[in-house]
Order: structure tokens, then C-alpha cells, then sequence
């Protein structure tokens, strides 16, 4: 194999498919990035055997070929030399590489490619397409809801049901929910139901950067794998079995109080909160008071630690129903705040021992839904 190609390419190409080597495993051979000629580009691919991330990279091409070098030493190395014009090529013992670089030569040994693991092709199955930013902001407000402990499976992964045009992400970790409905760029040839590891998705939102064609998933008809298919880079990703929990049941379908609040305020004053909840089991209470002659409300949001004092913290809100009070996570309650782009949201409370609900005023987009912490008032 011979090529040549512009370190910047070539480390903008490492850096998309770094996502996806092995960091921990039995395996070591997922620690390396295959490099290979392919539709007479220089073709990156890494795989962690749950997800498999593949990119082209403009090059000159002399010679065919194709090896497995250590990611981390690759990675380095050429981040570490000029912009300039890097030539690879195949060093004089198997399985290496020599790279050249203005002033600047490596050798690095590597692996017999034959050995790496073959990375996932989906050729056939059901073909959506979706908005880059309208994906990127479904996975933003739903991924985070995630579990991260692997106790239960399902919990890790993202719900994804598509019907028609539309597709719905929810995620849970069994103390909040998110829920995000957007819009496909055409209608699906056929409903799918299916559960895909958050932390696909969460690579994902971070490869679609400035995209602007759309971006094409491909669900296998076994539903075992999904492909997303970017600008010169391919995502592949293993789905998750088993059932996940019936969300639309978790959803309160009424509320006794609700409060229109802008975020950046509601994010401040938790955040002020925050400083006491750290120690005192995160806990934030939200105590939420109309105007009994119709003008503004206001939310009060305070916390306590028995050791090192407390705060309160008011802001203006448009309260509607009865005075209620509520306490919630102040990590959570800072989550759900971070994603909210809107100029106005909504807290909807029914009892202190119910869930709260907080979703955009305009549309009926997103909703996220947070399991109560029971206190002493």
C-alpha cells in the first residue's frame, strides 16, 4: 500500500472513527484503527464490537492495500506533525506502516488485517430519512434519560418507534423519562419498533457537527443492527433485545398546577440551589404560589444541608390551579434545563408524591417527566 494524503484530513479522519475503539477488552486487536484503500480513497474503520465507525479520507492512491495499526500511537503521531503532506506506506516488514511527513518519519508495526474483526455491512432493510439537526436535537433532549449501569439492558438503549413520517425517542432510567417526536424527511415504508444503545446515538449527534444532506438509517430486517449513513462516514451499531417498559403509561395525562417559567431563570435559581443539594441528598424543593389577583406567580426553589446552612431563590412564573409543592433531583432538574432552547416552558405538578412534567409551552415536541423525592416539608 502506498498513498498520500494532508494531515489534516488524516487526523480529522482518526479523530471520527477514534469514537469507536475499544478502550478495555479482552480483544486487543479493536485497540487498532484498519486503514485500507477503498473507492480510491483512504478508508479509516474502527469497531468496539457494539459499534463500528467508518470514514473516507480524500488521498492519492499508488498503491492498494490494507493494515491494522494502534490507535492511540497512530493518533499522536500525526497529530503531532505539520499540516503538510503525509505519504503512507507499506513498511518493508508485514503489517506496518512508514509515514512521511515533511521533516518528519515514523515506523509503527501493527496487525495482519486478516485478524480484525469484520466490520458490519448492512446492505438491505428498511431505509429512513431524517434532518440532521432535527435528529441531533432529538437525541440532545432524550439520551441523557438514559441508564448508565448495566443492571438492566433495555434501560440503556433509546426507543425508537417510527410510523408514517414520524419517529418517536424515548429513553428512562427509572427515575425520569424523556419523550422527543420529530418529523422523517419521507414517510417509512413500513412501521419499526426497536432499541438502540444511547451511546450510539450520543456519537452520532457528535459526527453530524455541520451537516446539512440528510442522513439515511437503515434498520436490518432481523432489527439486530442499524446503519447511519453521514457525509463520508458510515455508523454502524448492534440494537439492543428485550422489552422496553410501556413509557405513554408513565406520562401524567392531567395536572392540578401549572407554571410557565422562562429556563435560563428556572436554570439559575437550581443552580444556586445546587450549591446546598450536593450535600444534602441532592434534594431541591420547588414551591409553586399563584396570585390571587391574577398578575405573576412566582416559583420558589430552595435547598438545605444540615451541616452547612441553606438557600431559597424566587422567580416570576404564570401559575395556573392551586398552590404546590414538589421535590426533585437537582441534577435531574438541571439535565432537563440544559436542553430547553425555548423562551418559555412549563412545570406541571399534580401532588408532591407524583411525578413532575416539564415540556416547551409552544408544541408538543418533547416531554420529560421526573419521579419525585419525598421530604419533610
Amino acid at each position: 500500500m502506498r498513498l498520500s494524503c494532508l494531515q489534516e484530513n488524516f487526523s480529522r479522519g482518526l479523530a471520527v472513527v477514534g469514537r469507536a475503539v475499544a478502550t478495555r477488552t479482552t480483544l486487543p486487536i479493536t485497540q487498532n484503527v484498519h486503514i485500507s484503500t477503498d473507492r480510491s480513497q483512504l478508508k479509516l474503520s474502527a469497531t468496539n464490537l457494539e459499534i463500528a465507525i467508518s470514514t473516507w479520507v480524500g488521498a492519492k492512491i499508488e498503491e492498494e492495500g490494507s493494515v491494522t495499526i494502534p490507535a492511540r500511537i497512530l493518533t499522536e503521531f500525526v497529530n503531532s506533525i505539520p499540516q503538510d503532506k503525509i505519504v503512507l506506506k507499506s513498511g518493508e516488514q508485514p503489517a506496518s506502516i512508514d509515514l512521511e511527513c515533511a521533516r518528519f518519519e515514523a515506523h509503527i508495526n501493527g496487525t495482519d488485517p486478516e485478524s480484525f474483526p469484520p466490520i458490519p455491512s448492512v446492505e438491505s432493510g428498511v431505509v429512513c430519512k431524517v434532518d440532521p439537526k432535527e435528529l441531533r436535537d432529538a437525541i440532545d433532549r432524550v439520551a441523557f434519560a438514559a441508564a448508565t449501569e448495566e443492571s438492566r439492558p433495555v434501560l440503556t438503549g433509546i426507543k425508537v418507534e417510527i410510523s408514517g413520517d414520524e419517529f418517536t425517542f424515548a429513553a428512562a432510567d427509572g427515575f425520569r423519562l424523556a419523550v422527543y417526536t420529530g418529523k422523517l424527511q419521507e414517510p417509512s415504508e413500513e412501521d419499526l419498533s426497536f432499541i438502540i444503545p444511547s451511546r450510539a446515538l450520543q456519537e452520532i449527534s457528535r459526527l453530524i457537527g455541520s451537516q446539512e444532506n440528510s442522513i439515511e438509517l437503515t434498520v436490518t430486517p432481523s432489527k439486530s443492527q442499524a446503519l447511519f449513513r453521514l457525509d463520508n462516514i458510515e455508523v454502524v451499531t448492534q440494537l439492543i433485545e428485550g422489552s422496553f417498559p410501556n413509557y405513554s403509561q408513565l406520562i401524567p395525562k392531567s395536572y392540578d398546577t401549572r407554571a410557565v417559567v422562562s429556563p435560563s431563570e428556572f436554570r439559575r435559581a437550581n443552580k444556586a440551589a445546587s450549591i446546598f443539594a450536593r450535600d444534602g441528598s441532592g434534594i431541591v424543593r420547588i414551591n409553586v404560589t399563584g396570585n390571587p389577583d391574577g398578575g405573576i406567580g412566582k416559583i420558589a426553589i430552595s435547598s438545605r444541608a444540615d451541616e452547612l446552612g441553606e438557600n431559597s431563590g424566587e422567580i416570576d412564573a404564570k401559575v395556573e390551579g392551586n398552590e404546590a409543592k414538589i421535590a426533585l433531583n437537582n441534577k435531574y432538574l438541571e439535565d432537563v434545563l440544559d436542553v430547553f432552547e425555548e423562551d418559555e416552558i412549563a412545570l406541571e405538578i399534580t401532588s408532591p408524591s407524583s411525578p413532575g412534567v416539564l415540556k416547551p409551552v409552544s408544541g408538543d415536541q418533547y416531554v420529560h417527566v421526573v419521579m419525585p423525592m419525598f421530604v419533610q416539608w
